[in-house]
């Protein structure tokens, strides 16, 4: 029988083996005896089943506040579960729910964590998946053999939409391939979105014409309400732009859904409200089993944040995204762009490089690296194509300074104190 496979990380001071078939019994058949019309039979074909326990070391825990969880040695395991494509079908709200939802409150777990979701081929056709991923979006921009570079639009720097039509024509000028709208830059009143598009649109096609590249503004389009999201897509889509950013945690799966079968626009995914789901390390899910669901929903780029983050974020859990996004579901073809963000300027460059097995497929989005530049952000722009170019090359950044100014003056800005 065809089945998904959720591993989860389970911590109690109970018996592992009897908490692990609760939640396969709980999540799937639930707990009556019988009701009419239940067969033995019936049951044991919509059961989901315990496959494998794995033990980890214990865990010596501290007591939680006013006694909710004593302290002591718990036992922990990864524990994989089974269900039933019969139970579950190929819809996601449906995996979620049965897989998802219902083990964070069984009674007697001190800790549980998704860590791993395992979907069988049919599964995954039945969703669109990326419609440009890496591939289209280097189509789009025309950037080959390097690394895309990106900045983004602020929205407390109250620009009003000349203002932020001046910025992108200044960065496109100075060679950037993407432009964003930061996650929280929707529809303000004093940038409204329909203004944005008519102010910033024709920076973007004059330098296309002169240039013959066109360069990737993904404008705020989401909203809580698909309809209005659609309009505002079509809004940039109807003036020529090619991408849009979408907090997907904001606009939820159908929102997402909904979007995707109609979208002409490469789908940028910010992931405003991920560190809720994650944070704390004995709950929520790991970025492998979330990032799955939002590459089926249609997501052509992530944001998973950079070396030396500005963020909690430690480095080997941005490693570990950047693989995830860059591990085919099926093949090449879905795999998404990962955008490293949060905090980076040229000096994370040669680490990333080296630590993301020498991939050249991602984005490098600089906010304050570009904005914050002394030089202004034209030469944060020149800054990081050239730290780039160092860490390919595998020349010490300030080797390749001595003869590019603009690195140069990044290095003296933010290299004492890393991220801008």
């Amino acid at each position: 029988m065809t089945a998904i496979r959720l591993t989860y990380r389970i911590e109690t001071s109970g018996d592992i083996g009897r908490l692990a078939e609760k939640i396969a019994s709980d999540q799937s058949t639930g707990t009556f005896v019988s009701v009419p019309g239940e067969t033995a039979d019936l049951k044991a074909r919509c059961a989901a089943r315990v496959v494998n326990i794995r033990m980890l070391e214990p865990h010596d825990r501290p007591a939680f506040p006013q006694g909710a969880v004593p302290g002591g040695v718990y036992s922990r395991a990864d524990v994989d579960i089974d269900f039933p494509m019969e139970v579950i079908g190929t819809d996601i709200a449906a995996l979620v729910t049965i897989a998802f939802g219902g083990v964070f409150s069984v009674r007697g777990l001190s800790g549980v964590r998704i860590v791993g979701l395992t979907l069988p081929p049919e599964f995954i056709r039945a969703h669109p998946g990326p419609a440009f991923g890496i591939a289209g979006s280097r189509r789009l921009t025309g950037v080959h053999g390097r690394p895309l570079i990106g900045s983004i639009i602020k929205p407390n720097l109250g620009l009003a939409p000349d203002d932020v039509a001046a910025v992108t024509r200044e960065l496109v000028e100075a060679g950037v391939d993407f432009i964003k709208d930061d996650e929280k830059m929707m529809n303000p009143g004093y940038a409204p979105l329909a203004d944005r598009v008519r102010a910033v649109m024709p920076v973007i096609l004059d330098h296309e014409q002169r240039t013959g590249r066109k360069v990737m503004y993904a404008f705020g389009i989401a909203s809580a309400d698909p309809e209005t999201m659609l309009r505002h897509h079509d809004i940039v889509a109807d003036a020529g732009g090619n991408a849009a950013v979408i907090p997907i945690n904001s606009v939820g799966y159908g929102g997402m859904s909904f979007l995707r079968k109609r979208s002409r626009l490469a789908l940028h995914a910010h992931r405003s409200g991920w560190d809720m789901l994650t944070r704390h390390p004995d709950l929520g899910l790991d970025f492998n089993v979330y990032q799955t669901l939002w590459r089926l929903l249609g997501v052509d780029h992530f944001q998973i944040n950079g070396i030396g983050a500005k963020y909690w974020e430690p480095d080997d859990s941005f490693i570990r995204s950047f693989h995830d996004c860059m591990t085919p579901l099926l093949d090449d073809s879905d795999r998404i762009l990962p955008v490293v963000a949060s905090g980076q300027w040229g000096g994370q460059a040669p680490e990333t490089y080296a630590r993301n097995g020498g991939s050249i497929d991602l984005l490098y989005l600089g906010g304050g690296g570009i904005m914050g530049h002394p030089g202004g952000p034209a030469a944060g722009v020149r800054a990081i194509s050239q730290a780039w170019e160092a860490a390919v090359a595998h020349i010490p950044l300030e080797d390749y300074a001595c003869d590019h100014r603009e690195l140069a003056q990044a290095i003296e800005a933010f290299g004492a104190t890393g991220a801008p």
